[in-house]
């Protein structure tokens, strides 16, 4: 079997590491089973792509497609036009797509287009809002994929209601615990640990790159202002997305416990993570890693696609209105983080999971 891996951005580096590893552990096993990793270069900042490759291990890409930044539709169709090319000069059995970014849609397209069977790990996850572009994508990619492996039993639940066939429907677990998992061992604190006095449990770890909290420099301020106002004495460690950086510009901003820095690799970022007091984020994935670190974590977003996170991990949904989080802040103060636990087959086995099913189809 040969099968072509897409990654395109951040989170999707992430979940492609353990995938390439079961792979080659079913290789060293004597099975009949080859991949070429394409990076589409959705994120090709520095902090943002390279750096993962490294710390994860993944070995560099048999092709490198360049397309980076532009509009949603821009973007989207310098993907599409690359990666037609590569997989006519590279024909494979099977395109895995991970995650729901541009490049997981737009490589399902071109390879349904091309009669190449796709896969898709991380599928069936919903939020409901029609007004994220990764919303759209989950759905357009669903639509088209042949193989769908979920990471919860409510996500299999949405494809089958759907109309996806049951056999190739499997609830497998979640690639991200796996590598998370994998690097324990491996995080390290980043080299301002010690400047800024941090030690476990000190500081609040945030990040904010969605168009509802950051698009708005006006609201962004107030917001990252209100946030500064309720650490009760604690740091907080600000690892800024370059799309936030950019519209802040050179604004100064009346805080005082917030602490700006670059964007951190894997290894950093996770460490950060594990010894922080609480994490403030309107990232969807964090609310996963936080779940197994069991670190409290408060999203700043009106939906979310883990349902999980919330009803069985550490994750509060408080919405976009600095005046939620305060509240919902203020009481977790008072009252101490709820009792929380892990997903069903978050066990770091769910890459092995996937191959051992895509070998049968």
């Amino acid at each position: 079997m040969k099968i072509t891996i897409v990654a395109g951005a951040r989170p999707n580096f992430i979940k492609i590491a353990p995938i390439i590893k079961a792979i080659e552990k079913k290789q060293r096993e004597g099975a009949d089973i080859s991949y070429r990793l394409v990076h589409t270069g959705q994120h090709y900042d520095k902090n943002l792509s390279d750096t993962f490759f490294k710390e994860l291990n993944i070995p560099q890409p048999d092709a490198n497609l360049e397309v980076k930044s532009g509009s949603q539709s821009v973007q989207t169709a310098a993907i599409m036009i690359a990666f037609e090319q590569e997989l006519i000069q590279n024909p494979c059995d099977v395109v895995l797509v991970v995650g729901d970014v541009n490049s997981t849609m737009a490589c399902a397209i071109v390879a349904k287009k091309l009669n190449t069977k796709v896969t898709h790990v991380e599928a069936g996850i919903r939020s409901g809002d029609m007004t994220m572009p990764e919303e759209i994508n989950r759905m357009v990619t669903d639509s088209i994929t042949d193989y769908f492996f979920t990471t919860s039993t409510t996500a299999s639940e949405n494809l089958l209601r759907y109309g996806a066939e049951p056999t190739n429907v499997h609830f497998v677990g979640n690639v991200m615990i796996d590598t998370l998992y994998q690097n324990l061992d491996r995080i390290s604190a980043p080299s301002f640990w010690d400047d800024f006095q941090l030690a476990t449990g000190n500081y609040i770890v945030l990040t904010l790159h969605r168009p509802a909290n950051v698009d708005e420099e006006k609201s962004l301020i107030q917001l990252l202002e209100g946030i500064d106002q309720l650490a009760e004495g604690k740091k907080i460690i600000f690892p800024i997305h370059p799309r936030t950086k950019a519209i802040l510009g050179e604004q100064q901003i009346n805080t005082k416990n917030i602490f700006f820095v670059e964007p951190q690799g894997y290894l950093h970022f996770m460490f950060l993570i594990r010894n922080s007091f609480a994490v403030i984020t309107d990232s969807g994935g964090i609310s996963e890693e936080t779940t197994v670190l069991g670190i409290p974590c408060f999203t700043m977003r009106n939906n979310t696609e883990r349902p999980e996170t919330q009803t069985i991990g550490t994750n509060t949904l408080v919405g976009t209105s600095i005046d939620n989080l305060e509240k919902t802040f203020s009481e977790f103060l008072k009252n101490g983080p709820r009792k929380a636990g892990i997903p069903e087959l978050w066990d770091g086995k769910a890459s092995e999971r996937i191959i051992e099913i895509l070998l049968q189809k």
